[in-house]
């Protein structure tokens, strides 16, 4: 998902929970009082959220997995000219590095433990969501 893709998607969870709230655009209800009063967080965040625990599953999983195999697989050879495709898994290999984890074997054993897995996760969303501000 893209800035671009996450910033819809917030716009609509906004532009939705202000027709529920009733609240019309003279009221100048900021967006981060808006979540607060539902008790809400950005679906953005939920997105990611919900993304790295997915790959905490699937790095938790034995290695012949198929999951586990296009995570972690290289490709050969060259790509074509121009600007690289932003993918799925250049995203989390991005945001896999903010967290400090520089290859997917160091992920696969801050995996194996769950209860630190879940705290790692939470704070490398709630990083990306400090940033948004």
């Amino acid at each position: 998902m893209t800035k671009g893709d996450e910033r819809k998607l917030n716009t609509f969870q906004t532009k939705r929970l202000r027709r529920i709230m009733k609240i019309k655009w003279q009221d100048h209800v900021r967006n981060e009082e808006l979540l607060t009063r539902t008790g809400m967080e950005k679906l953005s965040t939920a997105v990611m959220t919900r993304r790295w625990k997915f790959i905490g599953h699937t790095l938790r999983e034995e290695p012949p997995s198929i999951c586990n195999t296009a995570l972690t697989w290289a490709p050969e050879g060259k790509r074509r000219r121009g600007r690289p495709k932003t993918t799925w898994r250049r995203n989390v290999e991005k945001e896999r590095n903010k967290a400090g984890w520089k290859s997917w074997a160091e992920a696969r054993v801050a995996a194996a433990d769950m209860t630190e897995w879940r705290r790692s996760v939470e704070a490398l969303c709630a990083t990306r969501h400090l940033e948004d501000r």
